[in-house]
């Protein structure tokens, strides 16, 4: 391999970023950099790109710790709001996770269910500072000796509160559709039958992972823009399998890697933390998530600088293939495509719907890009890059 004729560190950013030198541009504005002037002269140019994808992302959570009582208690069973958390961690310790229902949801016994509460709501609620009810029970010890508590919290109030979501920004997904006689309700929306429409959900050349497919920027410790505040990359998501077909130009062409990310409840935003119902199929939590990528060479350039047209995704049937464990794709379509409001599959012009928002995508890479540019906003240097094969 012919050596870089650009090298930059992290560190060098930096020490750019608190002199107020750093050149930094979104995932949109660094295309046509790289296309009129090249990778090599973008990467000389050019310090960070930023990134930004919002849409549901249902493995995500947040721990919370809701203190002491007076007696102690060692809580066996919690409650956020009648929404069931998991309290098998210590004594006042919980998790609530995004996808679960209120305890008196009806579920899909009356089809397809409304979900209209779940962990994600709660999650907005205490960001949006909203009074949330907790109950908590316990067997009683002699060193927890209380069975029962209720009481308000306010997240302020909360002794620590932290998001901790195992698989977000998934680096590319099924577009899906239906090829039954019936419409169906899934985790990707509601599909008309006989492929009346297509459901896709990646904000594509704004997408983090897209613009490091070989993740050389992104590790252990990256900083990055989370629900509104600050959070990081503490290891790769569950099921990251970056091992999968990729592009000519190297990118995944089907689902590949994820994120485990992590950061305080307390900084975030109800803007960018917004809990989802999905009809027929459960709640969700709607997050945003940016990704700052130091172009430390001309390949990270190269990379940062493919546009919609070159990125593409699986047409994958929700009906009858996904269910049953069927890998089939029907189409291959590019975000291009997608994006334009219809694809052709099998000869049939299918509309396009968008779970995940390209406005708020963008709008989270311009926050962070003027995050970096005032001094705010240092790189985090990964401890290690995350898994590529």
């Amino acid at each position: 391999m012919k050596p870089y004729r650009i090298n930059k560190t992290i560190e060098e950013i930096n020490s750019k970023i608190r002199e107020g030198k750093a050149v930094v541009v979104t995932a949109e504005e660094i295309i046509p950099i790289v296309k009129s002037e090249g990778p090599v002269e973008a990467a000389r140019q050019v310090d960070v790109v930023t990134t930004g994808t919002f849409s549901p992302m249902c493995s995500s959570g947040a721990f919370i710790n809701f203190g002491h009582s007076v007696p102690r208690i060692r809580a066996s069973r919690v409650w956020l709001n009648k929404v069931p958390a998991y309290a098998g961690i210590a004594a006042v310790d919980c998790f609530i996770g995004a996808t679960e229902p209120c305890e008196d949801d009806p579920l899909n016994k009356v089809y397809p269910g409304e979900f209209n509460y779940g962990g994600g709501h709660v999650i907005e609620d205490l960001v949006a500072k909203k009074t949330v009810y907790l109950k908590a029970v316990s067997y009683g010890t002699d060193c927890y000796p209380n069975r029962a508590i209720e009481k308000e919290v306010t997240l302020a109030a909360l002794p620590q509160a932290t998001l901790c979501n195992p698989r977000n920004g998934y680096q590319n997904y099924n577009c899906a559709v239906n090829t039954t006689d019936r419409t169906i309700y899934t985790y990707m929306g509601t599909l008309k039958p006989r492929i009346g429409n297509a459901n896709y959900c990646s904000a594509g050349q704004l997408s983090p992972l897209f613009n490091d497919p070989y993740y050389q920027t992104i590790g252990l410790g990256t900083r990055i823009f989370l629900g509104g505040g600050v959070g990081y990359v503490v290891w790769h998501g569950t099921q990251h399998n970056p091992a999968v077909k990729r592009s000519r130009k190297g990118v995944p062409v089907m689902g590949a890697g994820t994120l485990w990310v992590m950061g305080d409840l307390k900084q975030m935003s109800p803007r960018w933390l917004m809990g989802a119902s999905i009809q027929g199929y459960g709640c969700s939590l709607s997050v945003g998530l940016g990704v700052p990528i130091p172009l430390l060479n001309e390949k990270i350039a190269q990379y940062a600088g493919l546009s919609d047209e070159d990125l593409f995704t699986q047409v994958v049937d929700y009906g009858h293939d996904y269910p049953n464990g069927i890998s089939k794709s029907l189409a291959q379509v590019s975000y291009s495509e997608l994006k334009s409001g219809a694809i052709k599959v099998n000869g049939k012009t299918i509309p396009t719907v968008p779970l995940s928002s390209v406005v708020r995508a963008r709008e989270i890479a311009d926050i962070l890009k003027k995050w970096i540019q005032s001094g705010k906003f240092l790189l985090g240097t990964p401890q290690f890059n995350l898994p590529s094969r």
